[in-house]
């Protein structure tokens, strides 16, 4: 039998990481972020960040891994993601892929073979002069293909694409099963009625603004992250740098925050409903009578072969 790995996936604040212990205590398992700005040091608040009491004693991987001053790329998640399905498939527990970031978990479960380009200083520098919407059109010109499922609303990520695209003449989307252990994925996501989760998206909100949200931003700036950076991490990041420049007012940040998380759960959504092996389901749901939570018990875990080294 192949090793099965569990992924959780859905749109932000639909109960993931709740979830994702749940059937971690369930199924002894341990968890992977797949999150593009958990993996940043400091940034807590701001990405929600699972806290310690709320990871119940279960081990969480991918964690806090990088500087938020320095760039993380989808290929080093995905190299650091295979080791960790590894690590954990050794010690005979479940591997639970839990995130609201579609390309890297896409990376994962499609095994991509993510092209080895450099950053290009000269030519990030002229596109950082370009809003996001011309970004958008640029890379709609380069490689449509790509420009159809990133995320038309984050300027770091079009960069990256064109960049991409500029020195290979597209940018590739190429899967290398070849020397690769095969997983048996077991994918569910968490689809809440949308009024429950505009509701949730505004309550979240108002208990990061009194946990201190703000100070957080604060700190970043003051341990060398700059505004621009801050703000290409985008929603709260992006607000909380603008309204620190006194660029915006305070309901301006709240109300932007709200409104651009809302349309980030929308373009969630649309990226995950692609994929038809997802098993949605309307709330965080764990009960024993699940067909895919069946499938879950009678799993092996043999030692995996190493995936392609051109990972």
């Amino acid at each position: 039998m192949k090793p099965k790995v569990l992924v959780i996936v859905g749109p932000t604040a639909s109960g993931k990481s709740a979830l994702a212990v749940k059937l971690a205590k369930k199924f002894s398992g341990e968890v992977i972020s797949a999150d593009s700005r958990q993996v940043y040091r400091g940034m807590d608040i701001g990405s929600g960040k699972v806290t310690n009491k709320e990871m119940a004693g279960i081990p969480h991987h991918l964690l806090n891994v990088a500087n938020p001053k320095q760039q993380f790329s989808v290929a080093k998640f995905q190299k650091l993601t295979n080791k960790k399905i590894g690590e954990i498939l050794k010690r005979g527990k479940l591997p639970i892929i839990c995130g609201g970031t579609g390309f890297y978990i896409q990376s994962i479960v499609e095994n991509l073979a993510l092209p080895a380009v450099l950053p290009n200083k000269m030519l990030r520098a002229r596109l950082s002069t370009l809003t996001t919407e011309k970004l958008f059109e640029k890379l709609k010109a380069l490689d449509s293909e790509r420009a159809k499922n990133i995320d038309a609303r984050n300027p770091r990520r079009i960069i990256r694409a064109i960049e991409i695209a500029v020195a290979l003449g597209h940018v590739p989307k190429l899967r290398n099963p070849e020397g690769w252990v095969v997983f048996d994925f077991i994918k569910i996501g968490i689809n809440p009625p949308e009024e429950i989760l505009r509701k949730k998206i505004h309550c979240r909100l108002l208990t990061r603004m009194g946990s201190r949200m703000v100070t957080e931003a604060k700190k970043l700036h003051r341990q060398g992250v700059s505004w621009n950076k801050l703000e290409s991490f985008g929603l709260e990041y992006k607000y909380l740098a603008l309204y620190l420049q006194k660029k915006i007012t305070k309901e301006q940040m709240l109300t932007g925050i709200e409104r651009d998380s809302w349309l980030y759960a929308k373009r969630q959504l649309t990226w995950f409903k692609r994929d038809k092996r997802i098993i949605w389901l309307k709330a965080s749901d764990a009960s024993d009578n699940k067909p895919w939570l069946r499938k879950l018990a009678p799993r092996v875990s043999p030692t995996p072969r190493s995936r392609s080294k051109s990972l």
